[in-house]
């Protein structure tokens, strides 16, 4: 199928973790003539039917209107985790960017936006129980990734509201992971001096166990997979997307044969805050708060509407990652780009 026959997807964000991995998915569609990647870098990367444009969405110059003219539908994927410092910097690429990307859809007059969002957007839930997509979504309000991630969400209300010709659909997967993103989510969580060679099983003599630190995980293929069923459904509304088993401190013993010890909360963030403050650590105390209040996710949506459900379980996921992890795994764009330190 050329082009010209085919639908023409937008994704803002296409070379970052889930961005790859849609994009190489969908130039695999035999219903999509052609994806439209935009990016702050162009990579030298060129799946088949893709078409790349240099755009940085925290700049009000970008001409999102013109790249959206003629699709079928928009995928917003973009996100910049940094600088945790600056919170005023992330906003403005998260939020006013987003703005601007919802703007540019309307006047596009773009049938369809497929929208990020998060288990992160969800106020503090519970860890024994799932929860639907009915649950509260407020955030964490002193996590910026929390707090932008629900703001979009009553931004994507009031846009809901004034363009019901749009189908909206609000993507709200768990923590995602898959080999090429490890070493972007060292650097992102973990800091570039963090060597990725020590995340081997041997040298963890024991697991810290946190209360309340227990959460879902998918891997980002997986994810892709459903933002694909949904561009080509006619869905509306939010799905929770993750993987079985929950991930808490006993799993992940079991996985690397250490053993979970006990920690008190207080403790562990104090050493997380300490670290933030002095530049060593650029996960803030903050997100480590939400983390341990963000609630488990029920799935059940994604699977009778989608069709969906996950290829891999979590420890499938996680083991994946952490050998990309330890082997300094990357892809061939700017914010995958593999690194080994150490």
């Amino acid at each position: 199928m050329n082009k010209e026959s085919g639908d023409r997807i937008v994704i803002t964000g296409a070379t970052g973790n889930v961005g790859t991995s849609l994009v190489r998915l969908l130039a695999e569609d035999e219903r999509v003539g052609q994806v439209r990647g935009l990016a702050r870098r162009v990579p030298d990367w060129s799946p088949e039917k893709t078409e790349w444009s240099a755009v940085d969405l925290g700049s009000e110059d970008a001409d999102l209107t013109k790249e959206f003219e003629g699709a079928t539908a928009v995928v917003h994927l973009a996100w910049a985790f940094q600088p945790t410092h600056d919170p005023a910097a992330t906003w403005r690429t998260n939020v006013l960017g987003s703005m601007r990307v919802f703007e540019a859809v309307a006047a596009a007059k773009v049938p369809a936006l497929v929208h990020a969002s998060s288990v992160g957007a969800y106020s503090p839930g519970p860890k024994d129980r799932s929860v639907d997509e009915s649950w509260p979504t407020h955030g964490w309000p002193d996590a910026a990734y929390c707090r932008e991630k629900a703001y979009l969400e009553r931004a994507l209300d009031s846009f809901e509201y004034e363009h019901p010709e749009v189908r909206v659909v609000r993507m709200r997967p768990a923590f995602l992971f898959k080999r090429e993103s490890a070493s972007e989510q060292r650097r992102i969580f973990g800091g570039r001096l963090l060597p990725g060679p020590l995340a081997r099983p041997e040298l963890l003599p024991f697991l810290p166990d946190i209360p309340g630190l227990r959460v879902q995980a998918l891997h980002t293929d997986d994810a892709a997979h459903a933002y694909r069923l949904a561009l080509h459904s006619d869905v509306r509304g939010a799905f929770n997307l993750a993987a079985e088993p929950p991930v808490d401190a006993g799993l992940l013993g079991e996985m690397t044969g250490s053993r979970p010890m006990r920690l008190p909360r207080a403790a562990v963030r104090s050493a997380v805050a300490a670290a933030w403050n002095l530049r060593l650590l650029p996960a803030s105390p903050h997100l480590f708060d939400a983390v341990l209040r963000l609630p488990l996710m029920d799935c059940s949506r994604a699977r009778d509407e989608l069709h969906w459900r996950p290829e891999r379980t979590a420890v499938e996921v996680l083991e994946e990652f952490l050998e990309g992890l330890r082997q300094g795994a990357g892809a061939d764009t700017e914010p995958l780009r593999g690194r080994k330190v150490g």
